[in-house]
């Protein structure tokens, strides 16, 4: 069934989290890998199927430069491995297509979003380390698409001054909790940050984007209001990915699927109502009856009444109501106490 994107914009809908594989690397520059992945992701249970378009032009510089924590590596060629050719877009929003299934994307340039408007995409994604860069995200805003925003290492000033420029055009906005960190180890997660930005941004939706190399850490954002979970996808742990660490299989796919669903479904409304399997439960439930014979005109005491199951009679919430109640017809031991047996 086509999923309603623009469902998930809006924030008073209930809705199950959408799965998104993100490709990312996990092609390990191979167009034919590539192709496969968006197979894979959409068989095993991936709603929409995410990849990056970038060639290295669109995110760095040709050039070494001296900076901390990175090598002596130009980081250009870390890109020129890791990037998704535009050459080979075409073929996989054609098989996207084929598989009834949506792929959008994270551009990186300018030029990025003019490309992807080509295949008629229906949303955008901004990355966590693009949330700075105003000048690509008015960009996207002005597509008037729907835009998923990731959060990482962002402080609250910079995600507001993000979304200032976003809302000039539209209000079709997601916000992703995300730690960006490769990959973030569970006890970095953070998740209740979900909750903070549920604070700050009451009427926009929000999700998950999860670098840790499990699953754990998705499924337990579903309680926290989590709309949609992003993972990175990968065919097999055997490839040499730069991003398998943080990369989930098929089949870890395939159970993040699942459970979400059915974790979703647990949550429920929160209302105070009987459910449907507690109906046979209810007359479990205890009441008052005599422990000894009790003959017309007593009065019930606790030494001739007590509360047991099942409810017959009168409920065991109404022990100190009827005390020193007369009846008005002898009453056996360890029969039910009806109201129509006592007097006003």
């Amino acid at each position: 069934m086509k999923i309603n994107i623009n469902d998930y914009f809006d924030n008073k809908k209930k809705l199950r989290p959408l799965i998104i594989a993100e490709i990312s690397a996990n092609h390990c520059g191979k167009k034919s890998l590539f192709l496969k992945s968006i197979i894979s992701a959409a068989k095993n249970g991936a709603d929409l199927i995410k990849i990056q378009t970038y060639e290295p032009e669109d995110i760095t510089i040709n050039k070494s430069l001296k900076l901390k924590n990175w090598n002596k590596k130009k980081i250009w060629n870390l890109y020129s491995k890791a990037q998704t050719p535009f050459a080979w877009h075409h073929d996989a929003f054609k098989l996207a297509k084929k598989l009834k299934i949506d792929l959008f994307s994270t551009p990186f340039s300018e030029r990025g979003v003019d490309f992807l408007l080509k295949y008629n995409v229906r949303l955008f994604k901004i990355s966590s380390f693009e949330i700075n860069d105003f000048k690509l995200i008015k960009k996207i805003a002005m597509t008037k698409k729907p835009i998923i925003l990731s959060t990482g290492m962002a402080s609250l000033g910079e995600i507001n001054q993000c979304i200032k420029i976003i809302k000039k055009f539209h209000k079709k906005i997601i916000l992703l909790h995300c730690v960006s960190g490769y990959p973030t180890l569970a006890k970095e997660a953070n998740l209740n940050r979900i909750l903070s930005l549920k604070k700050y941004f009451k009427n926009i939706n929000l999700g998950l984007s999860d670098h840790t190399n499990d699953i754990t850490t998705s499924l337990s954002s579903i309680p926290l209001g989590a709309k949609i979970i992003e993972k990175h996808f990968i065919i097999s742990k055997k490839l040499k990915s730069l991003d398998k660490q943080f990369s989930i299989t098929p089949d870890q796919l395939k159970k993040l699927s699942a459970y979400s669903k059915a974790i979703f479904s647990s949550l429920g409304d929160g209302k105070f109502k009987v459910q449907k399997s507690e109906k046979n439960s209810i007359k479990f439930r205890r009441s008052i009856y005599s422990i000894k014979d009790i003959k017309k005109g007593d009065k019930l005491s606790k030494n001739n009444i007590s509360t047991f199951r099942p409810t017959v009679g009168i409920s065991a919430s109404n022990y100190f109501k009827v005390l020193g109640k007369k009846v008005r017809k002898n009453i056996k031991a360890k029969s039910p106490i009806f109201k129509t047996y006592l007097k006003n």
